[in-house]
């Protein structure tokens, strides 16, 4: 039997900006809640990465939900 093959990992991929939150991080730094934060999730408000129990939530994410409630108008 052959042996396994290693990945290769392209040299063009750019890891970073890759940087991910906690729900706890997250609810930190938008003030809210840590439920209002699983609601963004469930409601698909907020993109996220499933980790075993948990989510990690990439900061782009978060930084892009800041900038699109900035320019909202006010209501």
């Amino acid at each position: 039997m052959a042996a396994p093959t290693a990945v290769q990992f392209s040299s063009t991929i750019d890891l970073s900006d890759l940087a991910f939150l906690t729900v706890a991080e997250v609810a930190t730094v938008l003030r809210v809640s840590k439920m209002t934060v699983y609601r963004m999730l469930r409601d698909e408000t907020l993109e996220a990465v499933r980790v075993g129990r948990g989510y990690r939530i990439p900061a782009k994410a978060a930084r892009a939900l800041l900038t699109v409630e900035q320019d909202a108008p006010p209501s």
